[in-house]
């Protein structure tokens, strides 16, 4: 498993070896199962082999340690900190979208803003689990709306197969084939000249033009698996006029209603 990871890594067993403060005849005889490492040891390989989480339970129990990672469902008592956080920092980002997604890029939760972006869509995407990448570039999900479509096909494929190749999920790896098979036939396909340093989401929403860029937030220094694999995404306002077409849209949905008359 060691080996695999390393040569996943594209890493020599020096490399690794000098890493990990060790050398590299130990990393040999431990990956031709003559020497046993230390967990300590074992920790270190795995950090410098940025081995995912969840596979390095396996990594710790084929060594003959103990798991050293739990797994939560993510409404338990346990991670009530966890969800008050992704909770005000949702409230707190309003009126602009953000989603916390899963390890197999699953919507876990969102903020009215995301729920803006995802008014349109049709009933069978958003049965749950919402996947963002379906949502994304299926071709009656947001593709019908993205002006430029190319671009940011490009831009979330090349991140899906990214995480698929560092996480190793089979999941992922048929997800990519599912979403990068997908028709490329709609209305805005060509791409956009930019002249943007960041991949912009150009869309059509609430009868105009939007502008938008994501950054990803995740969780540091967790000893939970379901934690680790979290990620925040946030969307940004490219422009003034996005930011106050958001305002306006949440402002128009959180209104109460007048009384008839």
């Amino acid at each position: 498993m060691l080996r695999e990871w390393r040569q996943r890594r594209n890493l020599p067993q020096l490399d690794l070896a000098h890493l990990a403060d060790t050398s590299a005849r130990h990393v040999s005889f431990v990956e031709t199962g003559r020497s046993r490492p230390s967990r300590a040891l074992l920790s270190r390989l795995a950090d410098h082999l940025d081995v995912p989480v969840r596979h390095r339970n396996a990594l710790y129990v084929a060594a003959g340690y103990a798991p050293a990672f739990e797994r939560s469902r993510l409404d338990s008592p346990r991670l009530r900190l966890v969800n008050q956080t992704i909770e005000r920092l949702f409230e707190a980002y309003e009126p602009f979208p953000a989603l916390a997604l899963d390890a197999d890029e699953d919507i876990v939760s969102m903020n009215r803003g995301a729920a803006l972006l995802a008014r349109d869509l049709p009933a069978r995407l958003l049965e749950p689990p919402v996947n963002l990448m379906r949502v994304a570039l299926h071709p009656d999900g947001l593709a019908r709306q993205i002006v430029n479509l190319a671009e940011w096909r490009e831009h979330m494929l090349g991140r899906l197969y990214r995480q698929m190749i560092h996480s190793g999920l089979p999941s992922l790896r048929s997800l990519y084939q599912e979403v990068s098979g997908y028709a490329d036939t709609h209305v805005g396909t060509g791409a956009v000249v930019d002249d943007s340093v960041l991949t912009q989401l150009h869309m059509r929403l609430f009868d105009t033009e939007i502008r938008l860029f994501s950054t990803i937030t995740t969780f540091g220094a967790t000893t939970d698996m379901t934690v680790a694999e979290l990620s925040l995404e946030t969307f940004h306002p490219a422009d003034d006029h996005t930011a106050k077409v958001f305002r306006k849209a949440l402002e128009a949905r959180t209104e109460p209603a007048r009384p008839a008359g």
